[in-house]
């Protein structure tokens, strides 16, 4: 019995250490030490970076929203294989949020660095309040990839 039990904790140890090693996460946003993904522009505005992690754990960083949705619709293989796309809380720099949970905000009162003028936040309230501040429009993700996608169609 003893033999069976150090032969089963034998391979299930390195395993566990294999899966860990190689766990796909988001990493924090190197501002000002990256270039973007997307457009090749310094990422430098806390407020506006973003993230895709593919499924083999590798981070692509992008300097704002609109490259982030600009990088996923040429490459849509790539945005639907991805473990996580993340883009910056507005309104706490120092989070990333799923895009699929983000609440994403336009206004020409908050230009973006790409300047199509998209931002993100976490809560309904703060988009709510953007908008009623700024005169901002309410977007999901799928209608910021589509305005992307519409906007790149035009240059």
């Amino acid at each position: 019995m003893k033999r069976i039990l150090s032969f089963t904790y034998g391979w299930v140890v390195p395993a566990v250490l294999l899966l860990t090693a190689c766990s796909t996460e988001p990493k924090p946003v190197p501002y000002g030490n990256a270039n973007c993904t997307h457009c090749n522009m310094t990422i430098t505005d806390v407020r506006y970076g973003a993230e895709l992690v593919n499924d083999k754990g590798k981070p692509y960083f992008f300097d704002a929203v609109e490259c982030l949705a600009a990088y996923v619709n040429s490459k849509p293989e790539e945005g639907q294989k991805a473990s996580f796309l993340m883009v910056t809380d507005f309104s706490n720099p120092t989070e990333l949020i799923n895009v699929n949970r983000a609440h994403f905000v336009r206004s020409a009162a908050l230009p973006s660095p790409m300047g199509m003028n998209l931002l993100a936040v976490s809560t309904p309230e703060a988009a709510k309040k953007i908008q009623q501040e700024q005169g901002a429009e309410l977007l999901t993700w799928d209608q910021v990839l589509a305005i992307v996608k519409n906007d790149e169609k035009h240059h």
